[in-house]
């Protein structure tokens, strides 16, 4: 269907993408089932490129007319943005493009399992957190699933189908105690099936250690103001090259004048930091972030975009591509069929190096082990602040206490361009929630740890 309407099609480039959700979402907060929901949509996004610019229009009817009136209707935005436009789109650079059905990798399919047990997870898990310590008071107990099923066709050959599966849960627990609160959060997110979500931890110790910690951070002290050498484990490694590097190297961006624009080819990082971004890694069948095919028909690729140290490669789609010159690097995408595509993040990491982690902290006289990544910011000049979930002091090669309260900052090439030591052991651990930039996405980041130096902020106790 969707290949017949785009034969009566006369611009620059046309595409058409069937997207159909199912997406289940549970979420448990003291003690109520507060949502319960299982949801199924369907439509098509159509994008048309004519006379230099793009238009976009989008239909839930699932009908060759309704299809074919969305690409009239996407040809005339383009027409008339046409008019205002001064800097027309060249075109979209030649690539090879996907043909064929792609699907993840998936041990055991999340539909095998029904919402009943679902939410007999989730509620258990809320139970659990709240019943293991007296100073839990409240808990949070949330699990989601997207799964989903893409038809694309466009006018340079792409034709392919595409199957995704994203679950994920966390638990939040809240510990209080003469009006002092403080919360800790466990999570578990894959691309994958319902065994896969569960492959390092069960939900039930999840929930246990959310339980634990909080606990532990409620009798914890703050930590005090400093520049110091920091231990980043994947987490905050991810996060760094997801939020503070990644979007600054995103082609659009760098267009619009970010920090790294006119710094390919230059050294803006230790050169023991290869930094890569991808849609199927290696590393780790099971990243949040997998995309086998991105929304253009482009396949998923490796892109490294610093490596040893020089920044190599900016993150593309077909239009910035043929911007710069190169290729593009498969990370156009759309989150729903009402989206248009952009260029987007994958799974954003730092390749492991080979250190353990107890060789890295023999080494530090004084400095902090910092894991859980929490909220922060971070600017197109790559300065960043973060809040940190786990933080212990180091003395004279040993982790002391823990500390609460504690956030990181810097300017991202900067902290990179301190790393001396990376570890050997590889993780992804910041798949739950959304990276929001004009439409949501699934995301992913982590590495091996960091050392490196950084600004802790805290306050002096009392």
């Amino acid at each position: 269907m969707l290949k017949k309407c785009l034969s009566s099609f006369s611009g620059d480039y046309a595409e058409m993408r069937f997207h159909e959700r199912k997406s289940t979402y549970i979420r448990i907060a003291a003690g109520e089932l507060e949502d319960a929901s299982y949801l199924k949509n369907a439509g098509v996004g159509v994008r048309a490129l004519v006379n230099g610019s793009w238009g976009f229009s989008s239909t839930n009817v699932l009908k060759s007319s309704a299809i074919e009136g969305s690409l009239r209707d996407a040809e005339k935005a383009a027409k008339v943005a046409s008019q205002n436009r001064t800097e027309k789109v060249e075109g979209l650079t030649d690539v090879e493009l996907a043909k064929g059905t792609f699907r993840p990798v998936v041990n055991d399919p999340v539909e095998n399992h029904s919402l009943e047990e679902k939410m007999n997870l989730v509620i258990e898990a809320e139970r659990t957190a709240k019943d293991e310590s007296k100073n839990v008071k409240s808990a949070i107990s949330v699990y989601s699933e997207l799964v989903d099923r893409k038809i694309v066709a466009n006018t340079d050959g792409a034709e392919f189908e595409l199957h995704d599966v994203k679950p994920e849960f966390y638990v939040y627990a809240i510990a209080s105690e003469n009006g002092d609160r403080v919360g800790a959060v466990k999570t578990a997110s894959v691309t994958g099936g319902w065994k896969d979500l569960w492959r390092r931890k069960e939900p039930q110790q999840l929930a246990l250690d959310a339980c634990d910690l909080a606990s532990k951070l409620l009798h914890a002290k703050h930590a005090k103001g400093e520049a110091a050498t920091v231990i980043l484990e994947p987490s905050l490694v991810g996060l760094i090259s997801h939020e503070a590097i990644g979007h600054t190297v995103e082609a659009d961006f760098v267009l619009a004048g970010s920090i790294t624009k006119g710094k390919l080819g230059q050294k803006l990082a230790s050169e023991l930091v290869t930094l890569v971004d991808s849609g199927n890694p290696p590393e780790d069948s099971h990243g949040t972030g997998n995309v086998l095919v991105d929304d253009e028909g482009v396949p998923a690729r490796t892109t490294r975009i610093i490596e040893d140290g020089v920044l190599k490669s900016y993150l593309h789609d077909r239009e910035t591509a043929l911007i710069f010159e190169t290729e593009p690097t498969g990370n156009a995408r759309a989150f729903e069929h009402t989206d248009e595509p952009i260029i987007r993040m994958t799974n954003t990491y730092i390749l492991p190096g080979d250190h353990s982690l107890e060789e890295m902290i023999e080494d530090v006289k004084e400095g902090y082990l910092m894991r859980g990544a929490g909220n922060g910011q971070a600017d197109s000049n790559a300065e960043f602040m973060f809040e940190v979930e786990e933080a212990y002091r180091i003395e004279k090669g040993e982790v002391k206490e823990l500390l609460r309260g504690v956030t990181i900052s810097g300017q991202a090439f900067d902290v990179l361009k301190s790393v001396d030591a990376i570890g050997k052991d590889f993780l992804f651990d910041i798949g739950v929630g959304y990276c929001g930039k004009f439409q949501s996405a699934k995301v992913d980041g982590g590495g091996g740890a960091l050392r490196c130096k950084a600004i802790i902020g805290g306050r002096q106790e009392g």
